[in-house]
C-alpha cells in the first residue's frame, strides 16, 4: 500500500486573482485569414455585435496555468489511480485515443461547416456505425444520443413510435423494468409517456421469471433490462424473459451500460432484443468522469430502423459520398444538437480499431476476471458479504453488503468509502443498486493489473480490521484528501449550494466562508 497524501491549496477564484490591465499572450489574427475570409467587422453584422466588452477575470498566462495545475493536483483521476466505480466501468483511456481526437481535422471542424469539407469525420462515423451494429446484433444505429440516459429516451421514443404506427401506442401504456435496473431507465421511461412497473428480483438476484408471466399483459409496451444486471449476474434466462415480452407484443429495450462484460462473446440482438445503447464513454475507453462527456449510441432492429433519429449518417456508392440522411419521415426526430459528442466517437472509434475483435473479447474477460478474483478476496473479510447467490461467478462486477459492519459496530458503507480515499485508491459506488442495503458496488476493470487488484484488497482489509478495533477512526475519515467531510444536510441545502461564482460570493458574504 502506497503513502497518500493528496495536495492542497488554498485556491482562490480567477475573479478574485483578477486585475485590470493584466493579459496573456494573445497572437493576432494572420494577415491570410484576414484576406481569405474578411475582417470581423465585416463578416459580423453590427446588430448582433456586442456592444460591451466581455466581463471576465484579467491575468496573465501563467497564472491561468498555475490555477488549473493547482486544481488538478486536488483532484482524483483514473490517471492518478484505481476507480472502481461499480455500474460506471471506469477504465483507463488510450493516449492514442486521446491524441487521435486531438488532431486538426477532427478538433477544428464545426457541425455546421458543408458535408463535402467533412468526409473524414463523416467516414468515421459511418465505420463506426458499422461496427457498433456488428457488436450488437443490431442492424440499425444512431450515434447522436449524447449520454446512455439520452440513449434510453431515445430508446424509449422509438418504442412510442412504433406503437404510434400501429395503432396501440393508447393501449401499450407500461414499460417493465427489474428493481436492479440503472436508476436512469424508469425515468426514460417515464419521460416519455410510459407508467412503469417493477419487476422483482428473484432470492438469486435474477428476474423472477414467475412475476413477469403475471405482468405482462396487452398493456405491455416493453421492458427495459440490463444483462448482466447491476449485481454483476449474467440473465440466464434472457431467451425466456424475451419470449415473454414478444409472446404479448412488447418489445424488449436493452441497457448496454454492462457491455464491458461480454462484448465480442454476446450480443444482444441474439438474445431477443428490439433496441439497445451503448455508453461509448464506457465500454470503449473514453472518458466518463465529471459528468462527461458522453455518447450513448442506438443499435435498433430492422423493423425499427426506420425511427432512428435524424440524421444517419449515410454513403453514397455512385458518388463515393458520405453524407447525412435527413430524408427518414418516420424518425423521432433529433435528440441532441447535431451529431452527438463526436470526440468521444473519435474515442470509441480508435479504441475498438487498436483493440479488433480479439481484443475486445480478452478485455471482457480480463475485466470478468478481475471481478471476481477481487470479489473472492474480499467477500471473506468480517463484516462484508457478498450479496445475493454468493455461489455464482460475477461478471464485470460485484456488490459487497457491509450490513453487518453496521449493526455490529456503527461503521456503514459510506465511512469505508471515505477511509479507502487515504489510501490513493477511490472509492467503489455506494448505496447501488436500492436492492443492497449498505452496497459497495466495485468494478476493476481490465485495464487494472493485479498487483492493484491485490493493493485494494489490503486496504479493503485494514478498514475492516479498523471497524472492528476502532471504529471511530474509520467513521472521521478521509484524513488525506483536499477536503474531509463535508456536510451532507447543509451541502444538499439550495440556499447553501454554489452553481456560479457570483453564487459563492454571494454565500462567503453572507456567511463568512463555506
Amino acid at each position: 500500500m502506497k503513502s497518500f497524501q493528496q495536495a492542497r491549496w488554498e485556491e482562490p477564484l480567477l475573479w478574485e486573482l483578477s486585475l485590470e490591465g493584466r493579459s496573456g499572450c494573445l497572437p493576432p489574427v494572420d494577415e491570410r485569414v484576414i484576406r481569405e475570409v474578411g475582417s470581423v467587422e465585416e463578416l459580423v453584422p453590427d446588430k448582433i455585435r456586442r456592444k460591451s466588452s466581455l466581463d471576465l477575470p484579467e491575468l496573465t498566462e501563467n497564472m491561468v496555468v498555475r490555477h488549473f495545475v493547482r486544481l488538478s493536483q486536488m483532484t482524483f483521476c483514473v490517471d492518478t489511480g484505481m476507480y472502481p466505480l461499480g455500474s460506471c466501468t471506469m477504465k483507463y483511456t488510450p493516449k492514442a485515443a486521446e491524441a487521435a481526437a486531438a488532431l486538426p481535422g477532427f478538433r477544428d471542424i464545426h457541425p455546421l461547416q458543408h458535408e463535402d469539407t467533412v468526409q473524414g469525420a463523416l467516414r468515421l462515423m459511418y465505420e463506426l456505425q458499422q461496427i457498433l451494429a456488428g457488436i450488437a446484433g443490431l442492424p440499425g444505429v444512431s450515434l447522436q444520443p449524447p449520454a446512455g440516459a439520452a440513449g434510453e429516451f431515445a430508446g424509449c421514443l422509438i418504442i412510442r413510435k412504433y406503437f404510434e404506427e400501429r395503432g396501440e401506442v393508447d393501449r401499450r401504456t407500461e414499460m417493465l423494468i427489474p428493481d436492479s435496473a440503472h436508476g436512469t431507465n424508469p425515468a426514460s421511461a417515464a419521460m416519455a409517456g410510459f407508467e412503469v412497473v417493477v419487476i422483482p428480483s428473484g432470492s438469486d438476484g435474477l428476474i423472477d421469471l414467475e412475476a413477469l408471466k403475471a405482468t405482462v399483459s396487452e398493456r405491455t409496451a416493453g421492458i427495459m433490462l440490463t444483462n448482466p444486471n447491476t449485481l454483476g449476474l449474467f440473465e440466464k434466462n434472457i431467451l425466456d424473459i424475451t419470449r415473454i415480452v414478444h409472446e404479448v407484443g412488447g418489445l424488449v429495450y436493452y441497457d448496454g451500460a454492462n457491455l464491458n462484460a461480454i462484448m465480442g462473446w454476446a450480443r444482444p440482438g441474439d438474445m431477443g432484443v428490439d433496441i439497445m445503447h451503448f455508453n461509448l464513454h464506457k465500454t470503449f475507453g473514453a472518458p466518463h468522469g465529471g459528468g462527461g462527456p458522453g455518447s450513448g449510441p442506438i443499435a435498433v432492429s430492422k423493423e425499427l430502423e426506420e425511427y432512428l433519429p435524424v440524421p444517419v449518417v449515410a454513403y453514397d456508392e455512385e458518388r463515393d459520398r458520405y453524407y447525412l440522411d435527413y430524408n427518414r419521415p418516420k424518425s423521432i426526430g433529433k435528440v441532441h444538437g447535431f451529431f452527438g459528442n463526436f470526440p468521444v466517437l473519435v474515442k470509441a472509434y480508435v479504441y475498438i480499431r487498436l483493440m479488433g475483435r480479439g481484443g475486445l473479447k480478452r478485455a471482457a474477460a480480463h475485466a470478468v476476471l478481475a471481478s471476481n478474483y477481487l470479489a473472492r478476496r474480499t467477500e471473506v473479510l468480517r463484516g462484508l458479504k457478498l450479496s445475493h447467490a454468493p455461489h455464482l461467478l460475477r461478471k464485470h462486477e460485484f456488490v459487497l453488503t457491509a450490513t453487518e459492519l453496521k449493526a455490529q459496530r456503527g461503521v456503514t458503507a459510506g465511512d469505508i468509502a471515505k477511509r479507502i480515499l487515504d489510501f490513493g485508491l477511490h472509492a467503489p459506488t455506494m448505496y447501488f443498486p436500492l436492492i443492497v442495503k449498505e452496497a459497495l458496488m466495485v468494478e476493476p476493470t481490465e485495464t487494472e493489473p493485479l498487483e492493484t487488484l491485490d493493493s485494494y484488497a489490503e486496504v479493503l482489509s485494514q478498514i475492516v480490521n479498523e471497524a472492528w478495533s476502532s471504529p471511530e477512526q474509520v467513521k472521521r475519515a478521509p484524513y488525506a484528501t483536499t477536503v474531509r467531510r463535508v456536510d451532507e444536510v447543509r451541502a444538499a441545502r439550495p440556499k447553501t449550494r454554489a452553481l456560479t461564482w457570483r453564487d459563492l460570493k454571494r454565500l462567503k458574504e453572507k456567511e463568512g466562508s463555506i
